[in-house]
């Protein structure tokens, strides 16, 4: 039992940094809804992400198939995974420039701008899809750190409590800051330029990626600091 706290512990740290990319997106399209869905929407998104896992985690051995190579193309091997992480990453691109380009191009159009009806399910089907691409990534990850199953299980249900509880401060945080909102939709573009680049095995270590959005992240909060203070 002992011997399965340590990978427990560092399983759950590895879900929850993987989980912030999933925050970070659902608290951008949640922002598109009313008040009242808000929050609703958060919950359904997390939710379904620990039970897509949970489910997932069933097909084990299925999930481990799709790393084995489908076919070639250009000398480069595609597997199941690795063509579910193209899609993923290329959606995660065109969703993150669509909101940016929204959000720095039409803002500065002339007259009123007219807000755009958001269906609560279409934006949830959204969520779902890229929960999929998360979630076998982070499956066939925990697989290569852990054996036992049922700690896999268990740092799935602690990550998405964990989750549930800081999704609405860090999305009341990116929409009291639109200059942070900026700056999580670029984090949002280089995940999906990661998701893109490993699906064709050219694999960029997240460490990088993290510790440059990292130091975005406080190179922005000295900005905010320093304007607050004149």
């Amino acid at each position: 039992m002992t011997e399965a706290i340590i990978p427990l512990i560092s399983l759950i740290a590895l879900e929850i940094i993987l989980g912030i990319d999933n925050i970070i997106f659902i608290s951008i399209l949640a922002d598109k809804l009313p008040d009242n869905q808000r929050g609703k929407l958060r919950f359904w998104g997390i939710g379904l992400a620990m039970v897509m896992r949970l489910i997932l985690l069933a097909f084990i051995a299925w999930i481990l198939k799709l790393d084995q190579s489908l076919f070639t193309l250009f000398e480069i091997d595609f597997s199941g995974k690795g063509l579910i992480l193209i899609l993923g990453g290329l959606f995660l691109i065109y969703k993150s420039t669509k909101e940016i380009y929204h959000k720095t191009e039409t803002a500065n159009t002339e007259g009123p701008e007219i807000p755009k009806v958001r269906s609560f399910k279409r934006l949830l089907s959204e969520i779902i899809l890229l929960d999929l691409v998360f979630s076998i990534d982070s499956i066939i990850t925990a697989v290569g750190m852990v054996k036992e199953l049922w700690v896999m299980y268990a740092a799935v249900i602690v990550t998405v409590v964990i989750m549930l509880i800081s999704s609405k401060p860090i999305s009341d945080f990116i929409k009291k800051h639109p200059s942070f909102k900026i700056l999580a939709l670029c984090f949002l573009m280089m995940i999906g330029v990661s998701l893109l680049a490993e699906g064709l095995h050219f694999e960029i270590p997240k460490g990088y990626i993290y510790f440059s959005m990292a130091f975005a992240f406080f190179v922005d909060v000295i900005q905010i600091r320093t304007i607050k203070q004149k």
